[in-house]
């Protein structure tokens, strides 16, 4: 029997007809049979009953008022099993049911229609793609016989995906990339496309990884041409003299970086004055060698920014560039941009100058090194330069507790997530430990050294720039969401912590509140729903200010080897050095718009990447450890469970409801809880647990285990052994999916029970991924 028209097709039917339509008609205009009329007749009363369309006299229907004409464009993000969102900034987030997908796929920027509203939310159907998803998709090879095609890992992308071109190579079973060449028109299509590369066996990890930068057509090699123009440019500019430019070579000038920095692009000094302090922070002149419009600077501005994988970096520049002339390595000649300033006795800015120079850094020093020699920490290393620099260095922690010291009072925020550290083994590039970066806690103020004086630099720039009104690209941080905002208030009446939206919409205020929860017992949950209430620092070349380092005026000049708007920020600062009239023509606004717009995006999809790959790491270590029994803390509650945060290894783990005890566990209305039906056991936000892996997915990037319920949590409810493995328990490397049982016909809004998850509902927490130098890159 032919199927009845969707919701979406009715709603759509109606909404183009400029007046009520008999039930008789729209059957005819939707193509029902008349044997399914009856069926067809207790639709419209349904649709009708729901508010989707509604009903006139004389059997006639006509579209709901809040549908007519009603509709947006946004990025569909689908759910494996069949239904997906539309979401846009600024918009609610639409539900679409299976039958109003079409054609479109997950990722595929779409223009929607809403057909309902209702208590549940809005819901709507796609009516056209606007503009199609990445082509290349990651998955398995398939062969049969003469046919080949490609099952996506990623549930959300609707496969097979038939190949109909590129290579020829590879075996059924093998890890492969397939780019799409034909995206399906209905929703009964499937897509097409070539086969790009053959990976070799899945889950291995050199496999895995390649597959996602394969997949996000990240290239590690340069361009030819782009190459060619760095050694060119290196050699011409090594044997020119350094004419017009500071000489600083008498500035000893260390650089202070992680122990596995691959480059180094800034040094600093300071020096205790009688009025105060003079502290230089000296920055690679990378513009001298990236020049607009030229091949480098084409690949620099498509790349935009470095990304590190916990075995490598993947840079911005050739290594020609970036490891070597640019770097700024001991004991050799290197061009820079030095901000100097001259501070008083509380680290205010008295006076500054920026100058085009000449430096050779004294010595290539390290945090456990530093913080050795400082006395931070009795566990790191020593180091015999820092040892010899030990007085200086002094200095320059004298200036950066005093410049932070001012910083915390005017509003601005000291929120930090730890980090994943992956150890690879070096034959194999298996993980051999996932632990967190900085277990010394030594090494926080050796760190923060670099780091106020990095903010200093930043924010004399930002403002001599803005107060010359010169154009360039700022980081900017706008005030946080007040609907979130007010989802924050909602927990904090529910938990007894002190709220005041007003206040928490100014950083001096968010500050307060930070220290009047200091005390509270379920702080660590309350920072991090503030944290989710946050939103992302971009680019822009409208200076709105950073609301988290509360300053009015903030852009990234420090870090021009591994981020491009620092590039952009160098050419205006020279700019205005060399008594240049900046260009404020409309193409080159235009330009720069575009530049500003093209680094939030490659930011965004390097810290993807990034965190992917040490989820994928994270999984793999895992595989060997099931069975075991952890313990951790509930960092999130989404649609299917809770992840829990284990102590060691540093791994999130996935605990579904079904596997929280022997009870049935649903998610309570505040949502900070999982509660069991029948005994009242509640899994709430915050709390300690202890979990027996039980699988893990690795295509999924995902670990599961199981609860083991305290004594008496159940009353009485029979539990397992705690502390041994369960004989059975979990599979090595299998791809489970997570249980639907008791799953809704259709979700409830997205978000909602997705507190700390950085995804919708089964998504994973959203975490910085590998490298102190990225925690830099992106303040």
């Amino acid at each position: 029997m032919r199927p009845l028209p969707s919701r979406g097709d009715i709603v759509g039917c109606l909404a183009e007809a400029d007046r009520a339509l008999h039930a008789r008609e729209i059957a005819s205009r939707c193509g029902v049979p008349e044997a399914a009329y009856p069926r067809f007749l207790e639709l419209l009363d349904q649709l009708g009953f729901d508010g989707a369309i509604q009903r006139q006299s004389g059997s006639r229907f006509k579209a709901a008022v809040s549908a007519q004409g009603e509709g947006w464009e946004g990025i569909l993000s689908m759910n494996p099993r069949g239904f997906g969102f539309v979401t846009e900034v600024g918009r609610e987030d639409v539900y679409v049911a299976a039958d109003g997908i079409a054609g479109a796929l997950h990722g595929d920027r779409v223009a929607i229609s809403v057909v309902n509203r209702s208590h549940r939310g809005v819901e709507g159907r796609v009516d056209r793609v606007v503009q199609r998803r990445k082509p290349r998709v990651a998955g398995l090879l398939r062969r049969r016989g003469k046919s080949t095609w490609l099952e996506p890992d990623d549930s959300r992308v609707r496969g097979p995906i038939v190949i109909s071109g590129g290579l020829r190579e590879g075996r059924d079973g093998d890890a492969a990339v397939v780019s799409i060449t034909r995206f399906p028109e209905r929703p009964d299509e499937n897509a097409e496309g070539d086969l790009v590369a053959v990976l070799g066996v899945p889950g291995e990890p050199n496999a895995e990884v390649a597959k996602i930068l394969v997949r996000e057509q990240i290239e590690e090699s340069h361009p030819e041409d782009a190459v060619r123009e760095a050694e060119a440019l290196a050699a011409k500019l090594l044997k020119s003299p350094a004419t017009g430019r500071v000489d600083l070579r008498s500035i000893p000038l260390p650089t202070i970086d992680p122990e596995d920095a691959r480059d180094h692009d800034d040094a600093v000094w300071v020096e205790r004055t009688r009025d105060g302090y003079r502290a230089w922070i000296a920055i690679a002149d990378v513009s001298e060698y990236v020049q607009p419009g030229s091949a480098l600077d084409r690949e620099a501005l498509e790349r935009g920014c470095t990304i590190y994988l916990p075995d490598r970096a993947i840079p911005m520049l050739p290594s020609a560039l970036a490891s070597d002339v640019c770097s700024l390595l001991p004991d050799t000649d290197r061009l820079c941009l030095c901000v100097i300033c001259d501070l008083d006795r509380d680290a205010r800015i008295e006076k500054f100058e920026i100058v085009e120079g000449v430096m050779r850094s004294a010595a290539m020093l390290t945090y456990p090194g530093v913080a050795r020699a400082l006395g931070f920490s009795d566990q790191a290393p020593r180091s015999a330069q820092a040892e010899a620099m030990k007085k200086g260095l002094r200095a320059v922690d004298e200036v950066a507790r005093k410049l932070r010291k001012r910083r915390m009072k005017r509003g601005a925020l000291d929120l930090d997530l730890p980090e994943a550290k992956v150890v690879l083994d070096p034959n194999t590039g298996a993980p051999t430990a996932v632990e967190r970066r900085t277990q010394d806690p030594g090494m926080k103020p050796a760190y923060q050294m670099i780091e106020e004086l990095m903010l200093l630099a930043n924010e004399v720039v930002a403002r001599w720039l803005s107060e010359k009104r010169v154009p360039t690209i700022y980081r900017v941080h706008a005030r946080p969401d007040e609907q979130k905002l007010e989802r924050l208030g909602a927990v904090c009446e529910t938990l007894a912590a002190p709220f005041d939206l007003d206040d928490l919409l100014q950083p001096d205020g968010v500050g307060r509140w930070l220290k009047k929860i200091a005390d509270h017992p379920r702080q660590h949950v309350l920072e991090m729903l503030l944290l989710r209430s946050l939103k992302q620092a971009v680019y822009d070349i409208v200076n709105v200010g950073h609301f988290g380092l509360a300053s009015d005026a903030y852009l990234h000049f420090t870090s021009p080897i591994r981020r491009y708007p620092d590039i952009e920020a160098h050419r205006a600062v020279k700019q205005l050095i060399r008594g240049n009239k900046p260009d404020t023509s409309a193409s080159a606004i235009e330009s720069l718009r575009t530049a500003a717009t093209a680094a939030s995006t490659r930011e965004r999809a390097a810290m993807n990447v990034e965190r992917e790959v040490v989820d994928l790491y994270r999984t793999l270590y895992m595989r060997d450890r099931i069975g075991e029994v952890l313990e951790g803390t509930v960092s999130a509650l989404v649609g299917s469970g809770a992840f829990v945060t284990l102590d060691a290894p540093f791994v999130d783990v996935l605990v579904r409801f079904d596997a929280m005890g022997p009870d049935q566990y649903e998610l309570d209305d505040d949502e900070l809880s999982a509660v069991g039906v029948r005994s009242g056991d509640r899994v709430s936000l915050g709390d300690r647990v202890v979990v027996e892996i039980e699988d893990v997915a690795v295509l999924r990037r995902q670990t599961y285990a199981r609860r083991i319920p305290p004594e008496g949590a159940l009353n009485g409810a029979n539990e397992r052994r705690r502390g041994r493995p369960v004989a059975g328990r979990g599979r090595r490397g299998s791809e489970q999916k997570p249980s639907t049982r008791g799953a809704p016909a259709r979700p409830a809004a997205r978000g909602k029970g997705a507190h700390q998850s950085g995804k919708s509902q089964g998504g994973k927490p959203a975490k910085s991924a590998a490298g102190s130098k990225t925690k830099r890159r992106r303040r």
